[in-house]
């Protein structure tokens, strides 16, 4: 804990945590936490996700009498995440250009850290603070679905996995996943292919009557991943379609997945061969909700506050995307959204700007302050 934020940054960077095996870089997180002084819990969600270890917990009492301030990342990154290879290059960090870089979410991580550093090596006088670090975020925000949330004590926080620096996301959407899987009939398809029923064929004449991009201004569909299909010479007879749909209106996304799945039944119908009818098992899932603040809501204008003290225009934003505030905000805390820095993220072009790390930083610290003081 010696090194300056960029150094601490690029050890973070260096550790594999792929989600499901945050294992390495959870152990190193509550040894630094312990470092600064914070009583640190790891959790059991991981029984629940699969993954080999659970949410790092720590509260760091305060000397000030107020309700605890929360702060969120998540450890896990998107693959490929496996030894990384970071890159100091001018004003930027990245990596060696086959990997990501992992600064969703380990640039939130690191200026969380480095805040609550800045602020007990000064002696600043605070209000208790909460930190979550969680797990397998990038995969269904698994690890605050899954968190004992009888360890937290806030009302109030900000989750730090956004790509601007310092903007304030006060919205996301909800999403529903789909999961299509069509049961068609197998035949040779050199031989007999008229007594078979092709799945393929069948999936691509629903797809093409499915909507699907941007559906209005704040809803969108996708059709991502298509499985099926065994060898050229049999025809497919099982075929498995998913698709996730988001929007801020929760009337329009139900509405939009009914019309996708209405679809899928209506095209299945169409195909028989003999006796054999086409047919379609549906799954739907909530993935998370929407979530909205007023721009007068107390955690918004804390952040403008915020923004204010350190001379940055406050944007405020409408994301596009889920992260794990929308757990924490379904569970009755008010959790915003505050940009890192990350650009270009889930890409090997993934890079962070030195001064946008050091300004989350920055950030985290101001917030702290004001928190307390109000």
């Amino acid at each position: 804990m010696e090194s300056p934020i960029i150094d601490y940054f690029l050890s973070l960077i260096k550790i594999n945590s792929e989600s499901r095996n945050e294992e390495a870089i959870a152990l190193q997180l509550e040894k630094d936490l312990k470092m600064l002084g914070g009583k640190v819990q790891i959790d059991r969600a991981n029984e629940k996700t699969g993954g080999n270890i659970g949410n790092v917990y720590a509260y760091f009492p305060g000397n000030i009498i107020k309700d605890p301030i929360l702060f969120c990342a998540h450890m896990d990154t998107v693959p490929p995440g496996n030894n990384i290879k970071p890159k100091i290059s001018a004003d930027r960090i990245t990596s060696d250009g086959t990997t990501i870089l992992g600064s969703d979410d380990k640039s939130g991580i690191a200026q969380i850290i480095w805040a609550i550093r800045v602020i007990k090596e000064n002696k600043i006088e605070h209000a208790p603070i909460e930190v979550l670090f969680t797990i397998s975020e990038e995969i269904g925000l698994l690890g605050a679905k899954y968190l004992d949330y009888s360890l937290l004590k806030s009302k109030l926080g900000y989750a730090l996995d956004s790509h601007t620096t310092c903007e304030i996301v006060v919205a996301a959407p909800s999403q529903i996943d789909m999961k299509y899987t069509i049961h068609g009939k197998e035949a040779h398809a050199g031989v007999n292919p008229a007594k078979g029923l092709n799945v393929i064929k069948i999936a691509a004449d629903a797809i093409s009557k499915m909507p699907s991009g941007s559906i209005d201004k704040e809803t969108t569909c996708n059709i991502g991943i298509i499985k099926g299909g065994k060898a050229t010479n049999i025809v497919p007879n099982l075929i498995i379609i998913e698709a996730e749909a988001r929007s801020h209106n929760q009337n329009t996304l139900h509405e939009l997945v009914d019309s996708m799945s209405n679809i899928l039944r209506d095209t299945v119908k169409k195909y028989k061969v003999g006796d054999f009818q086409a047919k379609v098992d549906i799954e739907i899932e909530e993935s998370y909700e929407a979530f909205h603040f007023k721009h007068d809501s107390p955690v918004v204008q804390l952040a403008i506050q915020t923004n204010n003290n350190l001379g940055i225009p406050a944007k405020i934003s409408i994301g596009g995307g889920g992260s794990d505030a929308n757990i924490f905000n379904k569970k009755g805390l008010s959790v915003a959204v505050i940009g890192t820095g990350m650009r270009k993220v889930h890409t090997l072009d993934e890079y962070i700007l030195i001064s946008d790390l050091e300004l989350g930083a920055k950030w985290v610290e101001e917030v702290i302050k004001i928190y307390s003081k109000n």
